[in-house]
């Protein structure tokens, strides 16, 4: 846990330093600050969580039943792989609009209300507790329907806001 806090503090961070670069550039009037700005901003959408939650909730729906060694790789190759790119995109998001307040911009922050971060906290909550999961039967069962009935949601719903 303390890893992710602090994966997600330093990503926060340089993204934030990078936004107010970007920002500070465009202020003065140099086009570079604005292609800067367009680029951060074109990462920070909430939309991008409901894919990635899909093949996060996939790969924990075959952690539930395949055997331990089989579960360990998809573990490894591709849950952990997909939980630091959660992370590491919610800093970047957090990172961006807590530069723009910085800059003047007070209503951004408003923007971290999306109910679409669920999915980021979903995606967290579902991989810090997998060990438990992965140890009771019954929670297993109960959880592989879960994450099944997730997968499908992230993929076929439409979320409109």
């Amino acid at each position: 846990m303390s890893k992710a806090l602090t994966t997600f503090a330093l990503v926060a961070v340089l993204s934030a330093l990078l936004m107010a670069l970007s920002l500070a550039v465009a202020r003065h009037g140099y086009p570079y600050g604005a292609i800067g700005v367009k680029r951060l901003d074109g990462i920070a959408d909430a939309g991008s969580f409901v894919p990635l939650a899909a093949v996060y909730f996939f790969s924990a729906l075959l952690m539930m039943i395949l055997p331990i060694r089989a579960a360990s790789i998809v573990l490894t190759n591709a849950a952990d792989a997909l939980f630091w790119a959660a992370i590491a995109l919610f800093a970047t998001i957090v990172g961006c609009l807590v530069a723009r307040w910085a800059f003047g911009q007070g209503g951004v922050l408003w923007a971290l209300v999306n109910w679409r971060f669920l999915f980021v906290a979903a995606i967290v909550v579902a991989h810090l507790t997998m060990n438990e999961l992965r140890r009771n039967v019954l929670l297993r069962s109960l959880f592989f329907v879960v994450f099944a009935a997730a997968t499908l949601a992230c993929l076929f719903w439409s979320f409109a806001v």
